[in-house]
């Protein structure tokens, strides 16, 4: 006869077999969607298109953190008609981003609900880029560039930047806060990049907020001092911490 702690226990065991499948799928899921996103870029240059083709901004739903991960989108909780602020601490001076919630409510919410529970604290800023395209990118806990929350938020605000050039990209400005995403439709989760110098991207990254001017001038100077091992795209050199976000109501 099986007793209820055994139940228990295989009722756990159960639990954590698929706990583990669905991280193993969703890093396959991941695979298969970076590989999706460098053949789409490469027939983009092969066109003649801009520079930003030679650059991927993305982040992935899965992760393997099972401290940190959420349950699905968290509820609307932000009033979408006040002012949020986000403000990022990290070793290299704080970053205040300008959150615009009117336009982008489920982001502003989502990134409010993450900072509540101290989501991004103590992770770091993994991806330096300096040539094309002018970002630092942030946001996964795993500091690899495949991490997130569990679960992902739609697109908002994408014709924010105005109409695209000939070649399809829109000007992201020094000092935009935008989220990254898998290259397809409606993948953000925590990851996201600031834009030290205005650069030229398809406008399918959620612009949500913008940097007061020391925290520009902060990832300024992050990004001249290079990727590490002096590539255009890796690790900055100068690492960065987010030591501590919040998001708050003006």
């Amino acid at each position: 006869m099986v007793t209820s702690d055994q139940r228990r226990r295989q009722l756990a065991r159960d639990k954590y077999a698929r706990q583990q499948q669905r991280r193993a799928d969703a890093r396959r899921r991941s695979k298969r969607r970076n590989i999706a996103i460098a053949g789409s870029l490469a027939v983009l240059l092969a066109a003649g298109g801009a520079v930003y083709g030679s650059m991927k901004l993305f982040g992935d739903d899965a992760k393997t953190s099972e401290a940190k991960v959420e349950t699905g989108e968290p509820k609307m909780s932000i009033d979408a008609g006040a002012a949020y602020a986000m403000v990022l601490k990290t070793n290299e001076g704080d970053v205040t981003v300008a959150m615009d919630a009117k336009k982008t409510p489920r982001t502003v919410n989502s990134f409010k609900s993450l900072a509540d529970k101290g989501y991004f604290d103590g992770t770091k800023c993994h991806r330096l880029t300096t040539s094309g395209i002018f970002v630092l990118q942030c946001g996964d806990p795993e500091g690899t560039g495949t991490g997130g929350p569990g679960y992902t938020i739609p697109d908002e605000n994408l014709d924010g930047l105005g109409k695209p050039a000939a070649d399809g990209s829109v000007t992201y400005k020094a000092g935009t806060v935008a989220m990254a995403n898998t290259g397809q439709p409606g993948t953000g989760g925590s990851q996201f990049f600031l834009v030290y110098k205005d650069s030229k991207l398809p406008p399918q990254y959620t612009p949500f907020g913008t940097m007061d001017a020391a925290g520009l001038a902060a990832v300024q100077k992050v990004g001249a001092a290079g990727v590490a091992g002096g590539q255009g795209d890796g690790a900055p050199k100068k690492p960065v911490t987010l030591e501590k976000v919040t998001v708050s109501e003006k």
